[in-house]
C-alpha cells in the first residue's frame, strides 16, 4: 500500500519517467550533446498517430500509439497534485525520511520546479514527457453533446423529404392499410383512457351519423375536454364483413397459424360455406353501389391471396373508378383477360416509359452532337437493333432452333415440348408473381366486371388449410349491408427512453387493428392540437398493400379536384380528409414509416 503514492495510469514511477526521458534524448540522433538535460522537439514524435515535431518536408512513416492517459500531467505534476507533492517533499527532507522517500522527494521536486519555469516564461527546453501531444486533453472528449434531445419514433433516423425552413401543412395520402401505430410525445395521452359511457355513446352516435366536432387549434387542458374525448372514440370506429367474435380476420395474407387450432366449423360442411359466400355476396355488391353513388369512398377486399382497393371516382386524381389488386399471378391475371376485364400493370408501363425516355433522350443529344451523316448512321443503328429485337422475337416463335434446320440436324436433337417452349416465352410473366410489380390497376366499367369476377372466383376462398371456406374480409369507412361495426384498440404508455444526456419521459398511445387512411388522417387531424403541435408517429404496414400508393397515370385537374371533395361531401368522412384522399398520391409503391409534428409542421419518412 505504500506504493500507492506513485499510481500512475501508464504504471510507471517518476524515477522510470527521468529514465526514459534521458534515453529518448540520448537516442535522438548524432551531434547531440547526451549531457545536456534539455531535449530539443526536433525529429521527437509526439503521442498518438500524428508526424514528427518540427520536421522539415514531407513526413510519412510509421504510427506509434500510446495510451492516452499516460501523461505525467495525470500523476504527480498535475495541477491538483503539485502543492499536495511540494509539501511532501520538504515535510519528507525535515522528518528525515530513508534514502529512497528522499530521492522519490527529490524527483517530484525537479518536476515541480520544471513546470515552475515554464509558467514563469522561462526560455528553457522541457524534457519531453511520453504523451507530449497536449491537444487530445485541451477539451473534454467524453462531454456529451449540449444539444436537446430530439424525440425519435422507434424506428431509424428520420430522413425527411420537406426542406427544414420550409413549413408542411399535410402529410401525402398513404393508401396502405396498417396493423399499428405508436404515437409518441412528451405531452400525456392519458385524456384517450378510461372514457366515460356517455363519451363513448356520443363518439359512436357521431361516427354513425357522420357528424364531426371544431376543435379548437390548442387544448390546454385536454382530459377535460370532452369534445376530444368524444372524436378520439369516433375515429377508432370502422365497418367489416364477415364478423367472427373469436377470429381475427384482418389481415388475411400469411395468417394461417392465427387460424390454427380455432373452431372453423364451415371447413367440412358445404351448405355453411355457401351461406357465408351468399351474404358476403349481397354485401360486396352493397359495397359496390354505395361506392358508385359516392356515399362510400372506398372499401378493400383482403382475400388469402391478394388485396383488393376499390376507390370511388375522383379519389387519388383519377377520374373514374378505380381497382387495384395486388399482389398477382399469371393464373390470376390470364383468368382476367379471360373475362373480358382490361387492366394494366403500371409500374411496369412507368419503367417502360423511363426506358423509352433515356433512349430518346440518349439519341436526341447524340443528333445535336453530330453531323447529318452520323445522324443518319444513328438512325440506321436504331432500325437494325429493332430489326435484331424482331428476329428474336421470330425465333421465339419457333422456340429459338431455327439455326438447328440450317445444319441439317433438326431431327437428331430432342426438342422440348410446346409447354416448356410457352414457359420459357412467359418466364418474364412468371417473375413478377407475387411481387410489389404484379400490381393490377382496372378503371371505370371493368371494375364492374371485376366485381362479378371476384363473386363467381372459386380461387378466391381457399379450399384447404385453416382459412379454408372462410370468404374474404371486407373493410369499410362507411356502413353497408351485413357489416359490423368494430372498435380499434388503443392504449397508452408513459416509460422512459434512453437519451444521449439521461432518460426522458415519453409519453406514447398504441392503436391497433385495421387501421384504414381515413382513419390515420382523423387521429393525426385530433392530436395535433391535443398534443400541442408536437408528436411522431411510428407506422406499421400491412407489406402486401404497400404497393397501392402506385400513382395513376390519367390524374384530374385542380378544377375537377375541387368537384371531387363536394361531391364527396355525403361520403362520411371529413372534409379535409376527402381532400387529402383526392389528391394524387406521391408514395408509388411505398408506405409511410414515419410521422413527425414539430411546431405544427409535418415530415415523414417512406
Amino acid at each position: 500500500m505504500s506504493e500507492l503514492g506513485c499510481y500512475s495510469p501508464s504504471f510507471k514511477k517518476p524515477s522510470d519517467v527521468l529514465r526514459m526521458r534521458r534515453k529518448r534524448a540520448r537516442s535522438e540522433g548524432p551531434g547531440r550533446n547526451p549531457s545536456s538535460p534539455a531535449v530539443s522537439l526536433e525529429g521527437v514524435r509526439p503521442f498518438s498517430p500524428g508526424p514528427l515535431l518540427n520536421a522539415p518536408g514531407p513526413t510519412s512513416g510509421g504510427v506509434k500509439r500510446r495510451n492516452p492517459f499516460a501523461n505525467i500531467e495525470n500523476t504527480y505534476n498535475s495541477p491538483k497534485k503539485r502543492t499536495l507533492s511540494h509539501t511532501d517533499c520538504d515535510n519528507g527532507a525535515l522528518d528525515g525520511k530513508s534514502t529512497e522517500d528522499r530521492s522519490k522527494s527529490s524527483l517530484r521536486e525537479e518536476l515541480f520546479n520544471t513546470d515552475l519555469q515554464k509558467q514563469h516564461g522561462k526560455q528553457l527546453q522541457k524534457p519531453l514527457s511520453i504523451s507530449e501531444d497536449e491537444s487530445l486533453f485541451e477539451e473534454d472528449l467524453f462531454e456529451p453533446e449540449k444539444s436537446t434531445p430530439i424525440l425519435k419514433s422507434p424506428e431509424a433516423h428520420v430522413v425527411c423529404d420537406v426542406a427544414p425552413s420550409e413549413v408542411c401543412l399535410e402529410f401525402p395520402a398513404d393508401w396502405s392499410l396498417k396493423t399499428r401505430l405508436l404515437f409518441t410525445s412528451p405531452q400525456s395521452f392519458s385524456w384517450a383512457e378510461h372514457l366515460k359511457a356517455q363519451e363513448e355513446a356520443q363518439g359512436l352516435s357521431s361516427h354513425c351519423r357522420a357528424e364531426y366536432a371544431n376543435l379548437p387549434a390548442n387544448i390546454q387542458e385536454p382530459r377535460g375536454c370532452a369534445e376530444l374525448r368524444c372524436g378520439f372514440q369516433q375515429c377508432l370506429q370502422y365497418w367489416q364483413h364477415p364478423s367472427l367474435p373469436w377470429l381475427s380476420l384482418f389481415p388475411r395474407i400469411g395468417a394461417e397459424r392465427k387460424f390454427s387450432g380455432k373452431s372453423t366449423p364451415w371447413a367440412q360442411d358445404a351448405a355453411l360455406q355457401q351461406s357465408l359466400m351468399s351474404d358476403w355476396s349481397v354485401s360486396l355488391t352493397s359495397l359496390y353501389s354505395l361506392l358508385k353513388a359516392r356515399l362510400c369512398p372506398y372499401f378493400y377486399l383482403c382475400s388469402y391471396q391478394f388485396t383488393v382497393l376499390f376507390r370511388a371516382a375522383g379519389l387519388s386524381g383519377a377520374k373514374g373508378i378505380t381497382a387495384l389488386l395486388s399482389p398477382t399471378t399469371r393464373g390470376l391475371r390470364e383468368a382476367m383477360k379471360a373475362e373480358g376485364i382490361e387492366f394494366s400493370l403500371p409500374l411496369l408501363e412507368e419503367r417502360r416509359k423511363n426506358k423509352e425516355h433515356s433512349s430518346s433522350s440518349q439519341i436526341s443529344d447524340g443528333t445535336q452532337q453530330t453531323d447529318a451523316d452520323e445522324h443518319t448512321s444513328t438512325e440506321c443503328n436504331v432500325h437494325s437493333e429493332n430489326d435484331n429485337e424482331e428476329d428474336d422475337d421470330d425465333d421465339d416463335d419457333d422456340g429459338g432452333f431455327s439455326w438447328l434446320k440450317e445444319m441439317g440436324v433438326q431431327d437428331k436433337i430432342k426438342k422440348p415440348d410446346a409447354i416448356s417452349i410457352k414457359l420459357r416465352k412467359e418466364h418474364r410473366e412468371v417473375r413478377l408473381d407475387h411481387r410489389p410489380e404484379s400490381v393490377v390497376l382496372v378503371e371505370g366499367s371493368n371494375t364492374f366486371t371485376l366485381l362479378n369476377f371476384l363473386i363467381n372466383c372459386k380461387s378466391l376462398v381457399a379450399a384447404a388449410g385453416s382459412q379454408a371456406g372462410l370468404p374474404p374480409t371486407l373493410l369499410a369507412p362507411t356502413a353497408f349491408r351485413g357489416a359490423t361495426l368494430h372498435t380499434l384498440k388503443a392504449r397508452s404508455v408513459n416509460v422512459k427512453t434512453r437519451v444521449r444526456t439521461g432518460y426522458q419521459d415519453v409519453c406514447s398511445l398504441e392503436v391497433t387493428g385495421a387501421i384504414m387512411p381515413h382513419t390515420l388522417h382523423a387521429l393525426i387531424q385530433l392530436l395535433k392540437p391535443a398534443q400541442r403541435g408536437d408528436f411522431s408517429v411510428a407506422l406499421y404496414t400491412h407489406e402486401p398493400t404497400a404497393v397501392l400508393n402506385v400513382p395513376i397515370s390519367q390524374t384530374a385537374e385542380q378544377q375537377q379536384l375541387e368537384a371531387v371533395v363536394q361531391d364527396l361531401g355525403r361520403c362520411g368522412l371529413q372534409q379535409s380528409t376527402v381532400q387529402q384522399l383526392a389528391a394524387p398520391t406521391l408514395l408509388g409503391k411505398n408506405a409511410l414509416r414515419q410521422l413527425h409534428m414539430r411546431e405544427h409542421s409535418y415530415s415523414w419518412k417512406s
